[in-house]
């Protein structure tokens, strides 16, 4: 019994295990490998995306800021128009165009001239801006379902290395018939390991999601109330500019009264005259 015993501490002290980071992963099994490069590159992605969103999320921010000044500063809504016809540099800014190319192309066709005809061009523009605010808003939230996946899923793929490691090391301890906790370790080490990444990788993605998802809901409303503010604005001006039509054109649209009836004098009288 004491020989046994010898054996067995002498066979533990003989066990040479790296327990760093980089030793738990080149000397893991094949399969938890494939679960860490998993988790770590899930890990890698999540924080590129955070830092990608956060940092546009700021700048657009500030660029709504710059716009929303030059929108109310009283100046030409036509000569802001003409600067960002072309290249639009924010989702704010690609509303105002997308409505005033719409009002534009429906004044130039005189598409304001009755009453059916304004509710059409003001239900075009609310359509027109409301597709454009969609689109932005999907372009923005590009990448938000990974963070997402990542998040509630990390840890069950880490949670699969941690049961594959504990299978490993209890395959050694029947393969060896040793008990000695240097033929346990590195099995139970690889399954931690697993775990504590797969924590990693979801712990940001949670945060990451909850705090763009914040901000993305604020700046959506932000735009939506842009949007309404700037369709009242439009809808103002064409009531006014429908106003000036009828004042103008009214006299010449009323139609003239019949004439009187004349007697047989009246019109020889007429007819003399004439």
């Amino acid at each position: 019994m004491q020989s046994d015993t010898v054996d067995s501490l002498a066979l533990g002290g003989s066990v040479n295990y790296d327990f760093s980071v980089w030793g738990l992963f080149f000397q893991a099994d094949p399969v938890v490998k494939l679960v860490l490069l998993i988790l770590l590159l899930a890990s890698f992605w999540t924080w590129a995306i955070i830092f990608e969103k956060v940092l546009r999320m700021r700048r657009l921010r500030a660029q709504a800021g710059e716009f929303e000044e030059a929108f109310w500063s009283g100046g030409s809504l036509e000569d802001l128009y003409e600067r960002m016809d072309r290249v639009p540099p924010d989702p704010m800014a690609s509303l105002f165009v997308s409505a005033m190319r719409e009002w534009r192309r429906s004044a130039s066709k005189g598409a304001a001239g009755n009453d059916s005809a304004k509710s059409s061009l003001k239900q075009r523009v609310d359509r027109v801006m409301q597709i454009t605010l969609g689109r932005e808003m999907e372009r923005l939230e590009r990448h938000m379902v990974f963070l997402a996946s990542v998040g509630s899923a990390a840890p069950f793929v880490g949670l699969f290395g941690t049961v594959w490691g504990i299978i490993n090391a209890f395959t050694s301890i029947a393969a060896s018939e040793n008990t000695s906790l240097a033929v346990v370790a590195p099995g139970i080490a690889e399954a931690l390991f697993a775990t504590a990444l797969g924590l990693v990788a979801a712990i940001p993605a949670v945060i990451g999601f909850n705090k763009l998802a914040n901000d993305l809901g604020r700046y959506a409303g932000r735009l939506e109330a842009f949007t309404g503010e700037f369709g009242a604005i439009l809808s103002r001006q064409l009531d006014e500019k429908y106003v000036h039509v009828v004042r103008f054109l009214g006299p010449r649209l009323r139609p003239r009264p019949p004439a009187p009836d004349l007697s047989a004098d009246e019109r020889d009288q007429r007819d003399a005259v004439c």
